[in-house]
């Protein structure tokens, strides 16, 4: 079976599962209704089902190449790429000033995640782009705005982040790159970078980097960083790209799965670079690009489940193994723990996609009102559904593996390929331990304010569910209560390793929770409708997990540390 964009769900959430009306009666998104909204998404895809799509297998059996200083990417990715720009798929929530649509990002994260379904090696090309979009807007000079947006945007130009360090890793304020003030409001950048995706290509003209470094002087740690744009090429007076700059993909790595991107390793030697936003401001506007990216990375994980599910049915509704059926002649999708899998695979998928839909839905909420609120909700949101998209993603994928059965482990299937590629989405952005790290901690400074009211939410929306199903509806409220009493367990440890050691299970637990309740929400749309179905597969067999997932949340650090390194070693 051929990939096919997810446009009918998408619609299908945007329509039931948020209040699409009060966005579109805000006087930013007004021009976003129903009807821009179909029309959008079902040209998206499209150019998923017919332009990428065709491209995922080039990009895993011709990888791209550094040769003599320049990268090839994977055959087609150049005419692809060109696609999406003319498209203007780059620019979708951009700001029309400079060329952007002024989209919703309810809108450009469905067309993200059906491209990652479709190509995930070249849809991190204009995602990379997207997440510098916003950081210029927000923290780019006037002139740094009106020579590079339009850019970038129209896709003659990609952009980059530089972030990681051999030395450093995760630990950014251990950074070494240095920028030396020019005195004539540039300056000159140093250092190496590792991990840089789409640090060179073939595809656009120039390619703009933005990247952390320290000027001499500056503190140590991350308060001391300030933050770069040093582009391949500087640009002439008139836009066009001009001499080379100090920058160069000295390799790229060879890596588990994503093959047709171009991860580099970046050197800057001297490099001239324009700084962006304040000195010593470089965290805060680089995060501005990260939280975009983290967004855009958990619905990497979310089109790549797509596809392997995708992959995974076409082959069960085929294959023929062993007797099942009520004539003992059907598909292995008529096998219990065959049809067990594909359930999964779907019902996690729709809990994730919900997630992130409500989490764009939140952003676009702040963006028309500026309601701290709304702020606040989108900021708890967001590492849950970059972790729990990019989980979801490794585990449809393994499990499109298993059902292939051994056929899953020949690469000539390409249901490996989905594993492969979709692995490091757990780890970029910060990896997944981080995301939970950051809710339980920064997110839960307000004392679980944010945390509490999105739970009031739920609970209103699972009371309108009872009288119609309240089996489902009772278990969804149980979970809630479950999940509060574990989050005021959690805001009144102050002792911080108490709440890291079970970061992780928290976020989990969550996400299962609110998925839980979005199946209910969209349940009470389609009664009797496979949505219905799905939702009470969901609910009565999923949603329990939360239950030994909110135990191990609240156990505290004592046994975890009672576990010395040296136990671990013997």
């Amino acid at each position: 079976m051929p990939y096919r964009a997810a446009v009918n769900e998408y619609l299908f959430m945007i329509d039931n599962l948020l209040d699409a009306d009060a966005l579109r009666q805000t006087t930013r998104f007004e021009e976003a209704t129903a009807d821009v909204t179909a029309a959008i998404l079902e040209e998206a895809g499209k150019l998923c089902d017919e332009v990428l799509a065709p491209l995922q297998r080039n990009g895993d059996l011709h990888p791209s190449k550094l040769e003599n200083g320049v990268v090839r990417t994977s055959p087609g990715f150049v005419e692809g790429f060109k696609a999406i720009a003319e498209g203007g798929w780059i620019g979708m929530s951009a700001d029309p000033e400079h060329g952007g649509m002024g989209l919703p990002m309810i809108l450009s994260s469905a067309v993200n995640e059906m491209m990652s379904g479709g190509c995930i090696s070249l849809q991190l090309a204009p995602l990379m782009s997207q997440g510098q979009i916003e950081a210029l807007e927000h923290h780019g000079s006037d002139a740094i705005k009106q020579l590079y947006l339009p850019k970038l945007v129209s896709g003659e130009w990609t952009g980059t982040m530089n972030l990681t360090e051999p030395q450093a890793g995760s630990d950014v304020g251990a950074l070494k790159s240095k920028a030396v003030d020019n005195g004539d409001g540039t300056y000159a950048v140093s250092g190496q970078k590792i991990f840089i995706t789409w640090g060179d290509n073939d595809v656009s003209e120039n390619i703009c980097h933005l990247v952390l470094a320290r000027i001499p002087g500056a503190p140590e740690g991350t308060k001391g960083i300030s933050l770069f744009l040093v582009p391949k090429f500087i640009p002439n007076e008139d836009g066009t790209p001009g001499k080379r700059n100090g920058v160069s993909a000295v390799s790229l790595e060879h890596k588990l799965g994503l093959h047709g991107s171009p991860t580099a390793v970046m050197q800057y030697d001297e490099a001239t670079g324009w700084l962006v936003g304040e000195e010593q401001g470089g965290m805060a506007a680089m995060f501005t690009m990260m939280n975009n990216a983290r967004l855009g990375v958990g619905g990497q994980g979310i089109g790549v489940a797509e596809a392997a599910y995708q992959h995974a049915l076409s082959y069960a509704l085929e294959r023929k193994q062993g007797r099942a059926g009520a004539d003992g002649a059907g598909t292995i999708a008529d096998h219990a723990d065959v049809r067990r899998m594909l359930a999964e695979m779907k019902a996690d998928i729709f809990a994730a996609r919900s997630i992130a839909l409500n989490c764009a839905y939140a952003l676009d909420m702040t963006a028309a009102t500026g309601d701290p609120a709304w702020r606040a909700r989108a900021a708890l949101l967001t590492p849950i559904a970059k972790a729990f998209g990019s989980d979801t993603g490794c585990k449809v994928a393994d499990l499109g593996v298993q059902v292939h059965g051994g056929m899953g482990v020949i690469e000539e299937t390409a249901a490996a390929q989905f594993c492969r590629d979709v692995r490091v989405t757990t780890i970029y952005e910060g990896t997944n331990g981080i995301q939970a790290m950051d809710l339980v901690a920064r997110k839960m400074m307000d004392g679980g304010e944010a945390a509490g009211l999105l739970l009031d939410e739920m609970e209103e929306d699972i009371e309108r569910a009872r009288p119609d199903f309240p089996n489902m509806a009772d278990a969804c409220w149980q979970a809630c209560e479950s999940m509060r009493e574990a989050t005021e367990w959690l805001v009144a440890q102050d002792n911080m390793n108490n709440r890291f050691a079970g970061a992780v299970p928290y976020l989990q637990a969550f996400a299962r929770v609110l998925g839980a309740q979005l199946h209910l929400k969209a349940a009470m749309a389609d009664k009797g409708g496979p949505r219905e179905k799905l939702a009470r597969f969901y609910i009565l067999r999923m949603l329990p997990d939360h239950v030994g997932l909110l135990t191990h949340a609240q156990a505290g650090e004592a046994d975890l540390f009672a576990v010395t390194t040296e136990a671990l070693a013997s």
